[in-house]
């Protein structure tokens, strides 16, 4: 409602003796001035800008008669002011401008400005006015007077003894005597014949308030006691006064009333304030409801504030600000709700924990509009302490004024079917509605908003964020022309889409459009003059509609102005009213008034083109005459027309009223009232009659539906899948918190049980204050203060004393609130499941829909679980049950679970099922994730075998599924059990995780990396942001060191199976994914392996597989192969010619579809920057052998200009950091004789013949990286199938090389020899496109069939060179040398590692172990 906003503001006071400081400040009727007494002095100021402008200083001689300045009043039309003083006079002041035009500040405008046109009422507007101030009467009333109040024309004066005196303005005592309040009648209600008396010798008014729609005073009797003084006729004589008093109230101090809702404040001793009212029928004083701190929200000071020292309602009577004796303030709603309490938080705390002195206020008095609180601060008991430091001016007694902001609602409650909030300050408006460059589509039918806090998700919405998502506000200045001339701003409305606002001042309107960023005001000055605005204004489509009082022809008006013309009245439309409008609403094409006569007029409105104008039109439909039910205009807070209505559409014969404007709901000083049409005379069927003409049918008899009432929202949009919502009536009811009347639908459109009722009102309690509902989307928007503390920056002890230390800086921050949750909930608490799960149903798309099922499992768990009384009646059974009918229930039992504690968790899986079978149902369900989250639940709950044995399952089945993160987290879970930490969860491995690379990282103290930047494979493929990497220390030694217990051992039996049934699928991809994510050791368990599940049982079936899994195309026989220069298998010149196309491969590479494998050793960070794009580089000590005998093999290499310098040359050489691409960088190629290569047309179709016939770059990254595991394991079978897809001799010749060299055990010798002839009928039955590569190998195969037969062994320890084996095995050793460049295998390079005789092979592994014990390579999948 309202919001501090800012820091207070200090007024310069003239600063003299303590005896000059202010004490008192009331402001007049009007609010625009305000008189500050002091005890001897009285001064006028002005609002705005707010300045002294006269002061009356009292003689020393007559001020000791009169005593001290106490209280004053001003008459109604500010041109007196009375003042008490302590000795019982009251003294009489006239207030009268001095002669003829003057001012004390005068604008100064510039030549030719165009202010300098002589307006009406313009300078004094803006100017405060010079006035002068004299005293006229003296009056003695011979005793100290406690109270004074102006009623109408009178002035009421309470004085010590007892006396009520009435005296007139001119300083008059009316010559009657004055009531002796001992003589007047109390009673508890009216009704009651006679009362008894005041039986108390010196009983007296301590203080009183005029209350003019209750017609009496609020008085507060010097005992403590309160009452009700109502004079009982037009004459005021003590014989018709009747005084009406509450039993329970002994405490009081101090009393203020609230006219628009008829409500009393009384300030207790207790520090809390008692709010009462009066009953309609019998007269007695009724609570309605207490404003008191709770020891929840403020548990050090609740009890300590003192005595409700000043209780005032804004000028609005929307809010009421309260102050105690012992300092500090707070804002309430009317009927109740905290807005603002400055005992907590920062206003009470420095930034370093030390506790401020509250502020203590002697007087306050709200300004115009209640955008400022005028505060008399004073620091009354530390007044002595002051003295050593004259300098404090804080701690003197002085004018403050606090900044409000409100929402429009406050006094524009149009504005509540709008889903805007839209706050006002005195110069600037804030909306929710963000940038208008966002809302330019028009709302649709159904909308979601994408709230800040809740998961992504693309839905269609107004904007994305614009209703909600940031806390900022949209800040709009006020056009600083049309302020000059009609400050203070009364409304503001804003239009459906959130891209107009319109503001009313004191004379015409102004508005403003977020598109354009540009205010449109009236171009006619006097035009802009004539007009009062009396009962607010709102949007209809393009059209402003409000009504003004027309100063010059006196007379009453409804206007409708078009926004995009210019603003003059020649544009507009304009319809004259009988009375003076208070208020008014727009439904659909309908437009409602409630005027001063208590009538309430309804018309329509349609758009009209007349010419070139266009316009709208207005006529008057219908008048309901509400005097009968309204005592006073002034008490009707707000009229809405809606299409709500105690049936609900089913019912009515005719469906399409349902929409039409059913009911107006009234409220009525805080009862809402509903009055709707009567459909019990004869219907008249529409198509009969003109719509316009239609008579339209008269209301019943107004239904009181709640009491409390602040704001109303209803919506006139229709939506079918959520009528629950858009067919309800939304309530906020202050402290009580928000209420929702909503329909009640039978399943499937049955006939409604007779019994059932069509609606109920349900209440429920939200954290925020309410300022807009929007519908569909269950969410409430609000707004709340925040502050922020500087205290901190000024530390020097003189600044101590600034305000910006003194008072946090305030902001108002915007905020929102699921309420769906509560709503289902009250549903359930009565029985009616059914429409809880029709309503949920229908909101289930929400994206946030899940945590609404949570907060409500979550919320009746904690009450339930920690109640101390036994629950007759559980809601939990029935809240489980209700939530199992959604997908989400496993989720939802689950998170709520977790953020529970420990000792809830029986009752709540008392209701909802045993975990284990919870569990069951997620791995049923192949959702994994909730299953983890229920394994620490079993684990909490249950034996560690129970909890092994399921984490066993889920461990089984993510490894089945490929969810790595998942296997790594049940991988630590087994460790924990087993080693006895089953009380808490593993905890994560803080391993340090491998910096950006992509894909597998591996091999031996230099990275041999197959790797291309991993940026473009798609997430849904793999969504795995964690890796797992091998830590160096102790923490990382688990795979050999702990081999000894149990649980790893355990742990790598299911490894090893998994394993094992991937090799036996063919599922190579898999196995390789599997390694490098779980650091599983793969080459020396292939070793072992080798003759059982690391054979290949079937080649065609391997090989089909491997073309399916790594999207490896089948070879095809080109057609122009006959003229081809690659006949007879000399690949020479194409292999070379890659070299040139290898640019443009990799730019076409980019579009990969695959997971990168990046095999990365633990290098230090400058070397794992450095990703090695397609050249699989040699390991260290092979490239010493290659460079001292083998020259011949660095010729090919390219090698980047600016080298490193890094110790491995050749390996460096190839170095490709990941920043620079191979197109970016300035490369040279080493051998000249590769530059000047041309190519001929044949040749390029022949190259990308054989470019097709590839598979992804990245599928070929794998199959070298899998192919060279295998031939460290000595898998001879699985390179064969990996040389036959890469359709690479040089492999199937380094093979040949290692099996005359080694000792290869003659099964498998066998099984490839049957193997490749199995493939070769293959080739020559389904795929000829494979016969020429086996042609080429051909001799080789002879060979190998040689070799199996003879069985021959060579020298077992027989070392190789590997330098020059290209020579002694292969013609074509340039073959692969020159496709280098992009990815394939030199062959020397890889056979390197693999053409080792046994005992060398052997060592390798033994190496490879240790290594991976140290931890130097990690290995990922990004």
């Amino acid at each position: 409602m309202y919001f501090l906003s800012g820091w207070p503001k200090r007024l310069l006071c003239p600063v003299g003796s303590p005896a000059e400081a202010p004490v008192h400040v009331q402001s007049d009727p009007q609010r625009t001035l305000l008189a500050v007494l002091a005890a001897a002095r009285l001064s006028i100021w002005y609002s705005r800008p707010s300045v002294l402008i006269v002061t009356y200083k009292e003689p020393a001689k007559s001020s000791s008669q009169f005593g001290s300045y106490k209280q004053a009043e001003w008459r109604p039309d500010s041109t007196m002011i009375a003042v008490s003083t302590a000795n019982g006079y009251i003294l009489f002041f006239h207030i009268t401008s001095t002669r003829g035009d003057k001012y004390l500040y005068e604008p100064v405008y510039p030549k030719g400005s165009p202010q300098m046109k002589g307006t009406p009422h313009f300078k004094e507007e803006q100017c405060a006015p010079a006035l002068t101030l004299e005293m006229r009467k003296v009056l003695d009333l011979q005793a100290p007077i406690t109270s004074l109040q102006s009623v109408l024309e009178d002035l009421l004066v309470a004085t010590s003894d007892g006396q009520l005196h009435l005296i007139h303005w001119e300083g008059m005592t009316n010559g009657k005597k004055a009531i002796n309040l001992s003589t007047v009648p109390f009673s508890l209600d009216l009704q009651s014949s006679r009362g008894s008396f005041l039986g108390f010798a010196d009983v007296h008014i301590r203080d009183m308030e005029y209350c003019a729609t209750l017609d009496g005073f609020a008085v507060v009797f010097n005992d403590g006691k309160v009452g009700f003084i109502t004079p009982m006729s037009s004459r005021f004589t003590s014989e018709q006064l009747h005084g009406v008093w509450p039993q329970d109230v002994v405490d009081g101090t101090c009393v203020a009333v609230n006219n628009k809702y008829r409500l009393m404040a009384f300030g207790c001793a207790s520090g809390s304030v008692q709010v009462y009212t009066i009953d309609n029928t019998t007269g007695a004083m009724l609570l309605s409801h207490k404003l008191e701190l709770t020891a929840k929200q403020y548990p050090d000071i609740w009890n300590k504030t003192g005595a409700v020292k000043l209780v005032r309602w804004s000028p609005d009577n929307s809010v009421v600000m309260v102050t105690w004796e012992c300092g500090g303030f707070s804002l309430w709603s009317v009927f109740g709700a905290q807005l603002i309490c400055t005992l907590g938080g920062d206003f009470a705390y420095r930034s370093d924990g030390t506790k401020k002195d509250p502020l203590k206020i002697n007087s306050m008095s709200w300004g115009a509009e209640g955008y400022h609180l005028w505060v008399i601060s004073g620091f009354g008991s530390q007044n002595t302490e002051i003295e050593p430091e004259p300098k404090s001016i804080v701690k003197q007694p002085g004018i403050l004024l606090f900044q409000f902001i409100k929402s429009a609602l406050t006094i524009n409650p149009c504005m509540s079917n709008q889903e805007q909030v839209l706050l006002q300050g005195e110069d600037r408006l804030y909306l929710n509605c963000g940038e208008a460059s966002q809302t330019q589509n028009p709302r649709s039918s159904s909308v979601h908003y994408k709230p800040s806090s809740l998961a992504e998700g693309g839905f269609e919405s107004q904007s994305l964020s614009t209703l909600l998502g940031h806390r900022h506000w949209h800040v709009v200045q006020i056009s600083s022309t049309y302020l000059e001339t009609n400050w203070p701003i009364r409304f503001s409305a804003i239009d459906k889409l959130g891209q107009n606002i319109a503001v009313v001042g004191k004379f015409g309107f102004a508005h403003y459009s977020l598109l354009t960023k540009k205010w449109k005001l009236f171009g006619n000055i006097t035009q802009e003059q004539n007009m009062i605005v009396t009962g607010g204004l709102a949007w209809w489509n393009d059209f402003i509609v409000l009504a003004c009082y027309n100063i010059s022809d006196r007379q009453e008006e409804l206007r409708v102005y078009l926004r995009t013309s210019n603003l003059d009245n020649a544009f507009a439309h304009i319809t004259k009213a009988q009375a003076e409008s208070l208020l008014l609403s727009v439904f659909r094409d309908m437009v409602v008034v409630f005027r001063a006569d208590c009538s309430i007029c309804l018309y329509s409105i349609e758009k009209k083109s007349e010419g070139p104008n266009t316009t709208a039109g207005i006529q008057v439909l219908q008048e309901v005459s509400m005097s009968r039910y309204i005592p006073h205009p002034f008490l009707v807070v707000s009229v809405t027309l809606t299409s709500v209505s105690t049936e609900n559409g089913i019912t009515l014969k005719m469906p399409q009223q349902a929409r039409d404007a059913e009911s107006i709901m009234l409220n009525l000083a805080g009862q809402l009232i509903m009055m709707q049409r009567d459909r019990s005379g004869p219907q008249i069927r529409e198509k009969d009659s003109n719509p316009n003409q239609r008579k339209l049918l008269p209301f019943c008899a107004p239904v009181v539906l709640a009491q409390s009432v602040e704001n109303v929202w209803t919506t006139c949009r229709a939506n079918k899948q959520k009528r629950h919502l858009l067919e309800a009536l939304w309530l906020s009811c202050g402290g009580a918190g928000m209420k929702v009347w909503l329909p009640l639908f039978p399943r499937d459109h049955r006939k409604p049980h007779s019994f059932l009722s069509q609606r109920i009102m349900l209440p429920f309690h939200i954290n925020i204050y309410p300022l807009a509902v929007l519908f569909e989307d269950a969410l409430v928007l609000g707004a709340v203060n925040d502050t922020v503390l500087y205290d901190s920056l000024y530390t020097r002890s003189s600044a101590r004393e600034q305000l910006e230390v003194l008072f946090p800086f305030c902001v108002v921050e915007r905020t929102s609130q699921i309420y769906l949750h509560h709503i289902l909930r009250q549903l359930l608490v009565r029985n009616l499941g059914e429409q809880a799960l029709l309503l949920a149903q229908s909101c289930s798309a929400l994206p946030y829909f899940p945590h609404v099922l949570e907060l409500m499992l979550h919320e009746v768990l904690e009450e339930e679980a920690t109640s101390r009384e036994p629950i007759p009646d559980p809601l939990l059974p029935t809240v489980a049950k209700f939530i199992t009918e959604f997908p989400l229930f496993l989720q939802t039992v689950v998170h709520c679970a977790r953020k529970t504690e420990y000792a809830l968790w029986n009752y709540l899986f008392a209701a909802v099922g045993n975990p284990k079978d919870l569990f069951e149902e997620c791995l049923m369900a192949q959702d994994l994730d909730t299953a983890a989250s229920y394994l620490i639940i079993l684990q909490n709950m249950e034996v560690p075998a129970v909890s092994r044995q399921h984490a066993t399952l889920l461990f089984n089945t993510a490894l089945e599924q490929g969810k790595w993160d998942l296997c790594r987290h049940m991988i630590r879970f087994l460790k924990a059990i087993g080693s006895g930490e089953s009380e808490t969860p593993p905890s994560t491995p803080t391993a340090q995780e491998p910096s950006s690379s992509g894909g597998f990282e591996f091999f031996r103290n230099r990275s041999i990396s197959l790797s291309q930047s991993a940026d473009n494979v798609p997430a849904s493929k793999f969504s795995l942001q964690k890796t797992l990497s091998m830590p160096s220390g102790p923490s990382g030694k688990r795979w050999s060191k702990d081999s000894d217990c149990a649980e790893n051992m355990y742990i790598d039996m299911m490894l090893w199976r998994h394993a094992r049934r991937l090799l036996e699928e063919v599922r190579l991809k898999d196995l390789g994914c599997f390694a490098a994510q779980l650091g599983f050791e793969l080459i020396s368990w292939l070793c072992k392996e080798r003759t059982r599940a690391a054979r290949v049982d079937n080649f065609v079936i391997a090989l089909k597989r491997l073309h399916k899994d790594f999207l490896w195309p089948l070879p095809i026989i080109p057609a122009s192969s006959l003229s081809s220069p690659f006949k007879n298998g000399k690949l020479r010149t194409g292999s070379a010619s890659l070299c040139q196309v290898g640019e443009q491969l990799l730019k076409s590479q980019s579009a990969d579809r695959f997971i990168n494998l990046e095999i990365d050793a633990g290098l230090s960070n400058v070397q794992r920057s450095q990703s090695w794009l397609s050249n699989i580089g040699p390991t260290h000590h092979e490239i010493d052998t290659a460079s001292s005998q083998g020259p011949q093999m660095q010729d090919a290499f390219l090698s980047p200009l600016s080298n490193k310098g890094d110790e491995c040359s050749i390996g460096s050489a190839t170095d490709l950091t990941e920043s620079s691409s191979m197109v970016d960088g300035d490369w040279t190629v080493v051998d000249e004789s590769f530059s000047t290569l041309s190519l001929t047309q044949s040749e390029l179709e022949h190259i990308s013949m054989e470019l097709a016939s590839k598979g992804p770059h990245k599928s070929q990254v794998q199959l070298r990286y899998l192919l060279h595991i295998f031939m460290e394991a000595g898998c001879l079978d699985w390179c064969i199938v990996i040389g036959l897809i890469l359709r690479e001799s040089s492999i199937i010749n380094q093979i040949l090389v290692i099996i005359q060299t080694t000792e290869v055990d003659g099964e498998m010798l066998q099984n490839i020899k049957t193997g490749l002839h199995a493939v070769d009928r293959w080739a020559s039955a389904d795929c000829p496109g494979y016969k020429p590569f086996l042609n080429i190998i051909k001799p080789q195969l002879q060979k190998l069939s040689e070799i199996t037969e003879e069985q021959v062994h060579p020298e077992a320890f027989q070392p190789v060179t590997v330098g020059k084996t290209p020579e002694q095995t292969s013609p074509r050793a340039e073959e692969s040398r020159g496709s280098s460049g992009h990815g394939s295998i030199p062959q020397g390079e890889v056979g390197g590692s693999g053409m080792v005789s046994g005992k060398e092979e052997n060592t390798t592994r033994a190496e490879e172990e240790e290594t991976f014990q140290d931890g130097t390579y990690d290995c990922c999948v990004s």
